[in-house]
């Protein structure tokens, strides 16, 4: 490490003397300026070399910067990994005393479970405490990172190799045997949903018929209470006829105690019929705040059920959208991927159709010398036409006269 340290450090200070190297040549040139094309073109140039040295010295920087943050990280995770597997041995003595004693109490569970809950709700149960609760006897971080890793390449075995690099101590046997574990997790946890989802439309069912009844025997009692009003008012007329029937017998001997006690019995009455009014008043006011708490929780639910629709269904649309790109991408690819293919074929093709029409053009010819003195075969052939008949008087051929100036003299 020293060594390689030594290095980078000899490479950096390399860099830099080369990129001050060049800013010293620029500056050479700055000193004695010219105003001409090719001055502005050259100092131009340089300046954008600089640059360009610069910009990948920092980038180069900023890659290794990155490189040394992320194993960082890792280190940090695995360091807080074995400080909880640590922790986790410290405690083993306790925690197994607490396992020993888990059995009598699951049992209860499951008893209280069978009597009250769905079967599909009682197996998710029985299925967690069989195999170590809802991270399947994993630690907190490395179930995150396996459920990380595993949305990330959507359940296909291609995350195996970057699962075994972020889940530092676990084996590949161990990352498959969770895998099977989360499958059969979220198949049994889709069905408990699926269960509650059930019972909770039954209890509103429920419900909707307990609501019905109710406002059925509301509506007879309304329609009772008129009778009962009426009845009242008889029954009152007549007590209070008979009631003047003794204050008029009585009325001779105690008009004035027969008329105190008539004021107080009517007092007491007027209590008695304004205790009556408010019991009802108070017994509707009882009613109508819980039918208005009963719709308050239907709404609710309702807007959490069409919340949780709403939100499946744009999962759903962008899962598809999703898909169909990705399809367009590779039916793009394929499509580039025959083209140059053909390209290439046809490209051979024409090498080969050149190849075939060079060996048919191609002449080649072997030099003779003697031929070079030869007569060809159409020379001979027009002397022969040339040549005079036997015995026949070679043509005079005229001679041009000779200029004075020529004749020698």
């Amino acid at each position: 490490m020293t060594v390689s340290r030594k290095m980078e450090k000899a490479k950096i200070l390399q860099q830099l003397s080369k990129i001050q190297n060049d800013v010293k040549r620029l500056q050479q040139q700055l000193n004695d300026v010219k105003p001409t094309p090719e001055f502005v073109g050259k100092i131009k140039e340089m300046m954008e070399e600089i640059e360009n040295a610069i910009n990948a010295f920092k980038e180069e920087q900023r890659q290794i910067y990155q490189q040394l943050l992320k194993e960082e990280k890792a280190v940090i995770n695995e360091l807080s990994l074995f400080e909880r597997k640590v922790e986790l041995w410290a405690l083993g003595s306790s925690t197994a005393e607490k396992v020993q004693k888990l059995p009598s109490t699951r049992v209860t569970v499951d008893k209280t479970l069978e009597n009250h809950l769905p079967e599909e709700v009682i197996e998710f149960e029985r299925f967690l405490q069989r195999t170590g609760g809802r991270q399947g006897g994993w630690d907190d971080y490395d179930h995150q990172n396996f459920l990380k890793i595993r949305t990330k390449y959507r359940g296909r075995l291609s995350y195996m190799d970057e699962a075994l690099e972020y889940l530092s101590g676990r084996t590949k046997e161990d990352i498959e045997q969770h895998d099977k574990w989360y499958q059969e997790y979220v198949i049994l946890h889709e069905r408990k949903k699926e269960s509650i989802r059930r019972w909770k439309e039954k209890q509103q069912q429920e419900k909707e018929r307990k609501l019905k009844e109710k406002k059925k025997s509301e509506k007879m009692l309304k329609e009772r209470w008129p009778q009962c009003e009426e009845a009242q008012k008889q029954k009152a007329e007549e007590e209070r006829k008979r009631k003047q029937a003794t204050v008029e017998v009585w009325k001779k001997h105690k008009v004035v105690a027969f008329a105190i006690d008539q004021a107080s019995q009517l007092k007491l009455e007027e209590k008695m019929q304004q205790k009556e009014c408010r019991s009802h008043v108070k017994l509707l006011l009882e009613r109508n705040s819980l039918q208005k708490k009963v719709k308050e929780k239907l709404e609710k639910l309702e807007n959490e059920k069409r919340d949780e629709t709403e939100k499946e269904g744009r999962k759903k649309i962008a899962a598809e959208e999703t898909s169909k790109f990705q399809e367009h991408d590779l039916h793009k690819l394929e499509l580039r991927v025959l083209q140059k293919h053909a390209k290439e074929i046809e490209k051979q093709e024409k090498e080969k159709r050149l190849a075939k029409l060079k060996e048919k053009v191609e002449i080649r010819v072997t030099r003779d010398r003697a031929r070079l003195n030869r007569s060809s075969k159409g020379w001979e052939e027009r002397r022969q036409e040339m040549a005079p008949a036997a015995g026949e008087p070679l043509p005079r051929v005229s001679q041009r006269a000779v200029p004075a100036w020529r004749g020698g003299s």
